[in-house]
């Protein structure tokens, strides 16, 4: 089996992985509001916008690692091409 499939599986699986992990962020965004709470009465929208701001502090690194292999494989592949047609022409 030629190793030009499984290339493009793993770009494949990244990029589901990456776009997935950006829908996922998006759906925790949605609920996050950005304003400033000055009543006590309505502590429990800071705990709540405390609790989501936290949550997406954790997914940073999640979120860099998964654009990183993203990153690494888009340019595996596009390497991968460049140098096939580097060799078609000599």
């Amino acid at each position: 089996m030629s190793s030009i499939p499984v290339m493009w599986l793993v770009w494949g699986f990244s990029f589901l992985a990456l776009i997935a992990f950006r829908v996922y962020v998006s759906r925790i965004r949605r609920n996050e509001d950005v304003q400033l709470v000055l009543q006590t009465s309505s502590a429990h929208i800071g705990q709540e916008q405390a609790a989501i701001t936290a949550r997406l502090e954790s997914t940073k690194t999640a979120g860099k690692a998964i654009l990183g292999i993203f990153c690494a494989v888009t340019l595996y592949v596009l390497g991968y091409y460049v140098l096939d047609i580097i060799r078609q022409f000599k």
